[in-house]
């Protein structure tokens, strides 16, 4: 019985964002394509256990959530109209979804993908709804795995996701790939959801982890998945680029003990090169379609920097303050632009550093931001101006959430301050 039910819950995995597209294409209403895909999967749970897999599982899924949603219209109609009136036309609405449902099942449909995506990330939601939605939908990860992901309670991602596809309704969304300038303003929308999904996976904000495997490894086939289905879209590939060079040092970021590795002081045996080399493809079709000086392409460029760096000591810094000029032209934030000081403090000593660091004091929105204070102590330690430094990474400390991070803040503070001072 366990085996049937890991099967199931395997089959749901690979088939359930497909299975919801193709509902929804018909349906044209994403809450009832989730219903109806989630009942089909109760009809799986029920019937696969006492008649075996069916031998091909998506169909089977695919004709049971057909049924439901014919009982679903026959309960709907009845409600609402007189019983004389529904006859023939109800007979016609069950042989018309009937129809698109059959062809559902025969044509390719990562077109309904598509719009999935683009659905799940509209503009119309909030960024939040989108994270939680997408995960949901496309991702197929229950309320429960997405709020454990996001350390927040079950009921605060189910209320999410449950305005997001209210919102949904409500702004008569429609369920299609967008064209022309709306396109490509919605790419965006999706990519940004793909790599915050990402990055909360890589380095959480908050809790007693330091990564989040989970999230990367969802992002990561998310992004797999949007470069298929958007082929000459280069910031596409860039992402994905940027996302597997990242992850491929997943290993080294952890100590024995789950301790937070910084990546100068990573063991570079542990990076994923198979990873790397994919990474370096996917950039390598990014800058081929023209997208290389693309927002994720830049960032991923930036990455393969430290990737392809045999040791530390060899990392081609001055290629990485030249990138970040160039995303300092296009994208311009306080977040790159201390990332830029970062690099000048490698490349051109940690005087250099501060002073490009210390134009954003009066950023406000890097005044609670703890890798400011990070940064900035970890300059002044460098230049032996301790004093200074401690203060930094003592306001670092207090303003990091994150557990790990704060062990990482206090190792290095102790370095200054010694034995005789409590952190």
């Amino acid at each position: 019985m366990a085996d049937i039910h890991g099967t199931i819950e395997a089959v749901w995995k690979i088939e359930s964002t497909r299975l919801i597209a193709a509902i929804a294409c018909v349906t044209h209403d994403i809450g009832m394509a989730e219903e109806l895909a989630q009942d089909a999967l109760v009809a799986a749970l029920e019937k696969w256990p006492q008649e075996g897999i069916p031998e091909k599982p998506a169909a089977w899924l695919m004709t049971a959530a057909r049924r439901r949603a014919i009982d679903f219209l026959r309960r709907g109609r009845m409600q609402n109209e007189k019983h004389g009136e529904i006859g023939r036309e109800l007979e016609f609405e069950q042989q018309r979804m009937s129809a698109a449902m059959d062809r559902a099942l025969d044509q390719v449909i990562d077109d309904d993908v598509l719009r999935l995506i683009f659905t799940a990330c509209h503009p119309v939601l909030a960024m939040e709804g989108r994270v939680a939605l997408t995960l949901r939908l496309v991702a197929g990860l229950t309320t429960a795995e997405i709020a454990r992901a996001f350390l927040a309670p079950e009921k605060t991602i189910g209320q999410r996701i449950f305005r997001a596809k209210r919102t949904l309704t409500e702004a008569h969304v429609p369920f299609e790939t967008p064209r022309g300038d709306e396109l490509r303003r919605r790419v965006e929308s999706v990519l940004s959801v793909v790599y915050l999904i990402f990055n909360e996976g890589y380095t959480a904000t908050s809790g007693d982890e330091w990564m989040r495997a989970g999230l990367c490894d969802e992002a990561l086939r998310l992004g797999r998945m949007l470069a298929e289905l958007l082929p000459d879209e280069p910031e596409a590939h860039g992402l994905l680029a940027l996302m597997e060079l990242q992850a491929s040092r997943a290993a080294a970021r952890r100590g024995r003990h789950g301790e937070a590795v910084l990546l100068l002081e990573q063991d570079r045996s542990l990076w994923d090169y198979a990873q790397i080399q994919r990474g370096l493809l996917a950039l390598k079709r990014a800058q081929e379609l023209g997208g290389g000086a693309g927002n994720y392409a830049l960032q991923a460029a930036i990455a393969a920097c430290h990737a392809c760096a045999a040791t530390a000591a060899e990392t081609d810094w001055e290629r990485i303050v030249l990138l970040y000029d160039a995303l300092m032209q296009i994208r311009p934030s306080p977040i790159v632009a201390m990332n830029r000081a970062v690099a000048v403090g490698m490349a051109h000593g940690p005087a250099a550093g501060l002073e490009a660091l210390d134009t954003l004091a009066d950023e406000p929105s890097l005044s609670g931001y703890h890798l400011f204070s990070s940064v900035r102590g970890d300059l002044l330690m460098k230049l032996g101006r301790l004093d200074e430094a401690g203060t930094e990474l003592e306001r670092a400390i207090g303003l990091t959430e994150n557990r790990r991070e704060q062990e990482l803040l206090k190792a290095k503070l102790g370095r200054i301050i010694g034995p005789s001072r409590p952190l």
